[in-house]
């Protein structure tokens, strides 16, 4: 019998494009299929969390999942990426240090935000830097003619921010929290708010006008919706 995405808790944004909003901060999760091959956008905010995630998208899939792309640096985002053993691991420049000198106060940070102490810290002390560094464009071949273009975008809501861009009609664009639906957009101290209204540029030169835009939180939205997000984020943050 053939399960649905909606059947396993995803919503189908494209043909073989879905995403998963997860509970307790409502981080977004994606999911693209191609031939042998399932990239998952995003881990979630514990192992426990990512494994959850792993295994309806390779419910879904019928196979494992084989890529993970990471969107920036925030608990809540990366703490699942443990649960991805095998997967190739891409991410923005920068991760990698992150990852390795930063870890501790990414766990601090999980456990301000609600994350069990234990829990954060098996997730930080598990993190891995990630095999593959995106300094600027990398296109990655799912097979089956489907190919996905990630692209370092940042810095902005973080200095290490990427999005993937997934070809098709429509184009799906999966933005981390570059863009965020169901709140403002939270501006850390790891922000970069000078250049944010740029990576928002970026951003919508990237999928254009048709494209449907995956926020890290929230409802998926239109250009129009990320194109008013730049212009507030301009004037919230005095940039042009």
């Amino acid at each position: 019998m053939t399960v649905t995405w909606e059947e396993l808790g995803w919503e189908r944004v494209a043909a073989g494009v879905g995403r998963c909003r997860l509970p307790g901060w409502d981080c977004t999760a994606g999911l693209v299929l191609g031939e042998g091959t399932a990239l998952v956008v995003d881990a979630g905010s514990s192992i426990g969390e990512g494994a959850w995630l792993r295994e309806r998208a390779q419910q879904l899939a019928g196979h494992r999942v084989t890529h993970l792309a990471l969107t920036h640096p925030h608990f809540d985002h990366v703490f699942g990426a443990a649960a991805f053993a095998g997967a190739e691991v891409f991410a923005a420049v920068g991760m990698d240090a992150v990852f390795a000198y930063e870890r501790e106060e990414l766990r601090r940070d999980a456990i301000r935000n609600g994350l069990p102490a234990q829990e954060a810290e098996e997730a930080a002390d598990a993190l891995v830097p990630p095999r593959h560094l995106v300094s600027g464009e990398w296109t990655l071949d799912l097979g089956e003619g489907r190919q996905v273009l990630l692209a370092n975008v940042g810095p902005g809501h973080t200095a290490h921010d990427l999005a993937v861009l997934v070809p098709g009609d429509p184009e799906v664009v999966f933005c981390g929290d570059l863009v965020e639906e169901s709140g403002e957009p939270q501006a850390g101290p790891d922000a970069v708010p000078s250049r944010w209204p740029a990576a928002l540029d970026r951003l919508l030169a990237l999928g254009g006008e048709d494209a449907l835009y995956v926020p890290g939180h929230g409802a998926v939205v239109d250009a129009g919706f990320v194109r008013r997000q730049r212009d507030e984020l301009a004037a919230r943050f005095g940039v042009s």
